[in-house]
């Protein structure tokens, strides 16, 4: 069985396979208050049909002010969790399990109104300048992803990620080049994690279950974070019982990145081996052939897919096929010719 196909699991949720769907903005709730929409129920479920073994739902915001755009989805209020718990069902039926990225975008939050962020920097000329967040806001902002955590948990997620990578809320904490500030949650990489810690310990408290973090391994410039000052934020992770770091890159300030197939794996390869803890690789990979390498070689221990997922849906049989393996199709394709 090649290892792409073969069953992971982690706190007792078992995944059928390595394949993960990356969480990817839909800019689909038109009404601009978070809710689901019919189209997000469809894009879903497709690939819950496709045999993706995780699917992650897109960045949500667990405050208004931090959504990326006004077509983002929410989970600042308990309004929300009928449509995500419909959305979960949907997948579910078709074997996948389920995962939800809270998120809040901090800086590059492109919503009305005053946005904040650890410092009051831009993130560029065509981005508002944040308000500095005071501790009180903080930790505001902790106890709303801990209420995001309570929601999807009644949603009926298997999964939930914090979104600390691209240059969003969290990220602009662990970067020196984002955070200036001079109090507790500043200044040092322990003092930088700070927010993290806390959010991670909050969220602990109401949620049992698969915990994952998505960074930003590298800033791809001088002075930024590294996949190697990474590590030590890695362990601090894992000794708080997050199950999987999600390493991606980049984003945090503008900057010229080489991007080629496979890029951002190394990152996780050095993650992996430097903290010991479970690592979910990303960054155009798009062929069977290439997921197993990185999976064979102990490179990470899940593939998420982004854009190769919207292109085809049923990616996993395309790369069954590649990699010689038969896996299980829905009944309703059982009789056909397809697979």
């Amino acid at each position: 069985m090649a290892k792409l196909f073969e069953p992971f699991t982690i706190r007792e949720v078992e995944f059928k396979n390595r394949i993960v769907m990356s969480p990817m903005c839909m800019y689909s709730s038109h009404n601009e208050n978070g809710m689901v929409e019919d189209w997000h129920k469809i894009h879903y479920a497709t690939r819950a049909v496709g045999q993706v073994g995780l699917i992650i739902v897109e960045a949500t915001a667990v405050q208004p002010q931090g959504r990326i755009s006004a077509q983002d989805l929410g989970i600042w209020s308990d309004e929300h969790i009928e449509g995500l718990a419909e959305t979960v069902r949907l997948m579910k039926q078709h074997g996948a399990k389920t995962g939800i990225q809270l998120a809040h975008a901090g800086r590059k939050a492109t919503v009305d109104g005053d946005i904040s962020a650890p410092s009051a920097i831009a993130f560029d000329d065509h981005h508002k300048t944040p308000v500095e967040m005071t501790v009180g806001d903080i930790q505001e902002t902790i106890q709303a992803f801990k209420q995001g955590a309570i929601r999807a948990k009644q949603a009926g997620f298997d999964v939930i990620e914090l979104h600390g990578a691209h240059g969003y809320l969290i990220n602009e904490f662990l970067s020196p080049l984002t955070n200036q500030r001079t109090d507790a949650y500043g200044g040092s990489a322990e003092n930088r994690y700070h927010l993290l810690r806390e959010i991670i310990d909050e969220v602990r408290t109401v949620w049992q279950g698969p915990l994952f973090v998505r960074i930003s391994a590298y800033d791809y410039t001088d002075g930024g974070m590294t996949a190697e000052s990474y590590i030590e934020m890695a362990q601090w992770m894992k000794e708080q019982s997050v199950d999987l770091i999600d390493v991606s890159s980049g984003a945090v300030v503008p900057a010229k990145i080489d991007v080629f197939p496979g890029y951002q794996v190394p990152f996780s390869e050095t993650i992996k081996a430097g903290a010991d803890i479970a690592t979910g690789a990303v960054g155009l990979i798009t062929t069977g052939i290439q997921a197993e390498e990185i999976l064979k070689n102990g490179r990470a221990d899940m593939v998420l897919l982004a854009r190769e997922l919207l292109r085809d849906p049923y990616w996993a049989y395309t790369a069954a096929k590649e990699l010689r393996v038969e896996i299980p199709a829905p009944q309703q394709y059982a009789r056909g010719w397809m697979f």
